[in-house]
């Protein structure tokens, strides 16, 4: 069925975006893999190109749209080319909204433009080692020092750890922390006591370099303050919906993909003596899959249509991340399956998709804290 939600505008977005994909990611994504973490020219031509805040105002050289249907675009084909090392849609759609709405004139004048460029390369730290979706968790403490913060305590998970050079740390700004004593913190490269661990080693996405992050008694100056102070459960809570419509625009086109794959194997791939196609239980299997993804797409689209219009709620955005994700992990494993023994080769793109895809139901949320938050809202 043909999608109803884009324009020409946004399709010709999607050209430029699958150019730069062509050019400047598929062809070295492998070494990046291999090295753990992907150049900082990336960042750069990324930037170049005008795919790095899309939604930041034009005056601070970003794209000056809040429609969503970008994002979405740029979701979608980093997605299709299984590029998961160059983590853009974390810097656009999780960590962008937060410094377009909450920073400060002069916090924008200061970010926003390296931002856009590549120059700035972000993150955000909530995850500690005893605390993940549990936020009431988090014991990193800062102290109100009178002209700063001083920042103590530990993250871990962290996209873009090794290479940010702005992270939004969520910390305690009262003794008791919890939905009203945490607080938005900006820590920046070359803070001292702000230092990286190891580049932590995943089952998948291994060119996106996630790390460690370590603050012993780093000075924050009262104007890396981000938003209200005391707020940052409210500011958490208010943005957690974007980021997980991305996870979930992601999951439906990395599932669409496989099976576009899949059915092409399928069909030149003999066994006894026919294509693999020809047996019923493959044509099934396709079948299946085609139908979940079709349904899974009818309503990711309704979701990015009213998150557009700035009406998709919470209960929304978390139906949408769980049933794609999980969408997507069953057709991996089911995709992976139909190859075979070639399914198990790290050189076909199928055992790629199978283990990058994996993270999906956890970050964001998991699939159970989804569940929850659905549960809650209808039997409360």
């Amino acid at each position: 069925m043909k999608r109803q939600i884009f324009t020409a505008d946004h399709e010709a977005f999607r050209g430029t975006v699958r150019t730069f994909l062509a050019k400047e990611v598929v062809p070295h994504h492998a070494r990046w893999e291999r090295e753990g973490i992907v150049p900082r020219e990336v960042w750069l031509a990324a930037g170049r190109q005008g795919l790095l805040g899309p939604a930041v105002p034009e005056e601070y050289g970003g794209g000056g749209t809040t429609d969503f249907r970008y994002s979405a675009v740029l979701t979608e084909e980093f997605a299709r080319a299984g590029a998961a090392g160059l983590a853009v849609g974390l810097h656009n759609d999780v960590i962008g909204p937060y410094l377009t709405s909450l920073a400060t004139d002069e916090q924008k004048r200061r970010w926003l433009p390296g931002f856009c460029t590549g120059e700035i390369i972000t993150a955000i730290a909530m995850t500690e080692p005893g605390a993940g979706s549990d936020l009431q968790g988090i014991r990193t403490t800062a102290e109100d020092r009178g002209d700063h913060w001083l920042l103590n305590g530990s993250k871990t998970f962290i996209s873009n750890g090794i290479l940010a050079d702005l992270v939004i740390v969520v910390a305690k700004t009262t003794p008791e922390g919890g939905a009203k004593g945490l607080s938005l913190l900006v820590a920046e490269r070359g803070m001292p006591g702000f230092e990286r661990g190891r580049n932590l080693d995943k089952i998948g996405q291994k060119a996106q370099d996630t790390a460690e992050l370590f603050f012993q008694d780093v000075r924050i100056p009262k104007e890396n303050l981000l938003g209200e102070l005391h707020g940052a459960f409210g500011h958490l809570m208010t943005h957690l919906a974007q980021e997980r419509m991305t996870i979930a625009v992601a999951g439906i086109a990395a599932a669409e993909h496989l099976v576009e794959l899949t059915t092409r194997y399928v069909k030149e791939r003999e066994a006894f003596g026919r294509p693999l196609a020809r047996l019923q239980h493959v044509r099934f299997e396709i079948a299946e899959m085609a139908t979940e993804c079709a349904v899974t797409r009818a309503f990711v689209d309704r979701c990015i249509t009213e998150h557009t219009a700035g009406e998709l709620d919470a209960v929304h955005a978390s139906m949408a991340k769980w049933w794609a994700t999980e969408l997507q992990k069953r057709v991996a494993d089911r995709c992976l399956q139909l190859h075979g023994g070639y399914g198990y080769m790290a050189e076909y793109p199928v055992a790629k998709a199978f283990t990058d895809g994996r993270i999906q139901t956890i970050y964001g949320g998991t699939t159970e804290i989804m569940k929850e938050i659905i549960g809650r809202s209808l039997l409360a």
